[in-house]
């Protein structure tokens, strides 16, 4: 199972990241098979975690995009940042542009006991899967990309938040709430399709999972998200910036 863990709510969980519990949880996997708010989770067969050459990576977001879902029945404007998460920006609007998350389900709401996250785009709607190419028949997948404030470049392939290093680093894309951001295994280059939506500040996460942009309209819709709820058909359309996708 795919899990983002987190430090303690009010002392009353553990300290999760995005892994298995199996592997690094304070509890047994059977305990934790229901999602809770210590985790974000989602199943798929994760990509090599070896070295990341990001040489000509595509698709990519060479610049800004703006994305509209109707979410039920109102709309909910996001805005793609491909100049600090170009890779991870890039993937999310060319899922967008297929018509991929048309339908789909967020599967996983979390909002007690505080607001955490509302969590969709898997095509299965149980969080067990990710975008398969239709041409190809492959499975995509993509790195973890991670910009630092004040620095140029993103670095790939690494957690270099709570999971790897026990601090929280200033980041350039931090989640603040409204962000939209990956989840994954806990292999760092295993996200597919499937996003979340920080229903508050939970910046405990940053430097493990990728922010890509932030809603700035319709945060209100966000925050009825239900479990089961669906974004509406043949809504989600990139609206601006889509001459900025490299594919």
């Amino acid at each position: 199972m795919m899990k983002i863990r987190k430090s303690c709510w009010l002392s009353l969980v553990c300290v999760f990241l995005i892994t298995t519990t199996t592997l690094f949880g304070c509890s047994s996997p059977e305990a934790n098979s229901t999602p809770d708010n210590s985790s974000i989770t989602q199943t798929s067969q994760p990509a090599s975690s070896g070295s990341v050459n990001m040489d000509n990576y595509k698709p990519r977001l060479d610049g800004t995009a703006v994305v509209e879902m109707i979410i039920k029945g109102k709309p909910v404007t996001i805005e793609i940042d491909g100049n600090a998460a170009p890779i991870t920006a890039g993937n999310f609007v060319d899922l967008v542009g297929r018509g991929f998350y048309n339908g789909l389900t967020f599967h996983r709401v979390v909002k007690e006991p505080q607001p955490f996250v509302a969590q969709g785009g898997d095509p299965q709607g149980r969080g067990t899967g990710g975008f398969v190419d239709p041409e190809t028949k492959q499975s995509r997948y993509v790195p973890l990309e991670i910009l630092l404030k004040d620095e140029k470049e993103p670095i790939y392939g690494k957690s270099i938040g709570q999971q790897a290093t026990a601090r929280t680093p200033i980041v350039a894309l931090p989640h603040k709430r409204g962000a939209i951001a990956m989840a994954r295994s806990q292999q760092p280059n295993s996200a597919s399709s499937q996003f979340y939506f920080a229903l508050s500040d939970i910046n405990f996460l940053d430097g493990d999972y990728a922010v890509f942009g932030y809603v700035t309209e319709g945060m209100e819709v966000i925050d009825t998200i239900k479990q089961g709820d669906k974004i509406d058909s043949d809504s989600a359309k990139v609206i601006s910036g889509a001459e900025n996708l490299k594919k």
